[in-house]
């Protein structure tokens, strides 16, 4: 009781006894004070983990760019023989529409020929002023008897298709889609002669059905066998794709 009263007495005696005690017994030590002077634990990382790490984000960035790549890669890869394929359809669709449309103007040429030589027959061309154009095209009496389509070639451009072919194809392609341009260009020259007004006049005849002979020859008709030639080449060569 004595010293209880001795160190209410002095505080900083107390805590002296207190320290001594806790050497000679540490079963007295507040829990309060253990958690505090409990210490902490620091992993300390030498410089081959760092490295480590390092290498594994450097590795893993380098993996999703590659993947990135390949999987960009293989998609326009996927397009171009999509497309290329396309491409292919659309020439063997030309190539058959063109081998009905040449023998069709050939039948026009015997027409515009037996015409020509015989002159009753010529006469029937135009009547009074009007052209009567079955009188030399066989059934539909059409200009051209089909259209030559480039739709897959036009969206085959759109795309850079051609970066990607052998540079001999892509002149074979531009050459065949040019003389389809030219073949449905005839359809225009042809319809300049006939609806002229000097076509119309009956001294000029034998004029306007030269003109319409000479416009079909040079336009359509002569250009046809080798353009039925490189359609076959064409078709050949994009087989691959």
């Amino acid at each position: 009781m004595e010293e209880r009263r001795k160190e209410k007495q002095d505080p900083q005696a107390a805590q002296v006894k207190q320290k001594e005690d806790e050497k000679k017994d540490p079963s007295i030590i507040p829990p309060q004070k253990i958690k505090k002077e409990r210490s902490e634990v620091i992993t300390v990382r030498n410089w081959k983990e760092y490295l480590g790490e390092s290498l594994l984000i450097v590795f893993s960035v380098i993996l999703a760019l590659f993947l990135t790549e390949r999987f960009t890669k293989l998609h326009e890869e996927h397009q171009t023989r999509q497309v290329l394929r396309q491409l292919r359809d659309e020439l063997i669709s030309n190539k058959k529409g063109e081998e009905e449309q040449y023998a069709y103007h050939s039948q026009i040429l015997k027409k515009i020929d037996s015409a020509l030589n015989n002159s009753v027959f010529a006469q029937k061309f135009i009547i009074d002023g009007k052209v009567n154009f079955t009188v030399i095209t066989p059934p539909p009496h059409a200009v051209l008897l089909h259209e030559l389509n480039n739709v897959a070639w036009q969206v085959a451009k759109q795309n850079n298709i051609f970066s990607k072919i052998d540079l001999s194809i892509y002149g074979l392609l531009t050459d065949i889609y040019n003389n389809q341009d030219r073949i449905t260009k005839s359809e225009e020259e042809i319809a300049n002669v006939l609806l002229s007004w000097e076509s119309r006049r009956p001294e000029n005849l034998r004029t306007a059905l030269i003109l319409v002979r000479d416009n079909y020859h040079a336009w359509a008709v002569d250009r046809a066998p080798s353009l039925l030639k490189e359609y076959t080449q064409a078709i050949d060569r994009l087989k691959k794709y």
